[in-house]
């Protein structure tokens, strides 16, 4: 039985960085929309801490100062905490 006209080498690389070219491209666009998840989640993180700090009535410098004082109280008791 014939079979179809074998390939070169040449043709076999060039398939084959055909293919890693655009295995790469495809892990570029992977990162960039898992880079923009992780900015979403940031996002709506953060919006989650503004409304709260909006209900508290504080100011975001007086919560800053009590989430400090807070860190370093617990690093006093929890020397290990971070």
């Amino acid at each position: 039985m014939a079979r179809g006209q074998r390939k070169s080498i040449e043709e076999k690389i060039a398939a084959k960085e055909g293919l890693i070219e655009a295995l790469a491209t495809r892990v570029e666009s992977e990162k960039r929309e898992l880079e923009e998840l992780f900015q979403e989640k940031r996002r709506k993180e953060l919006e989650a801490v503004s409304g709260i700090i909006e209900e508290s009535g504080l100011e975001p410098e007086e919560v800053a100062r009590v989430l400090q004082q807070y860190l370093e109280n617990r690093e006093e008791e929890e020397p290990d905490a971070r």
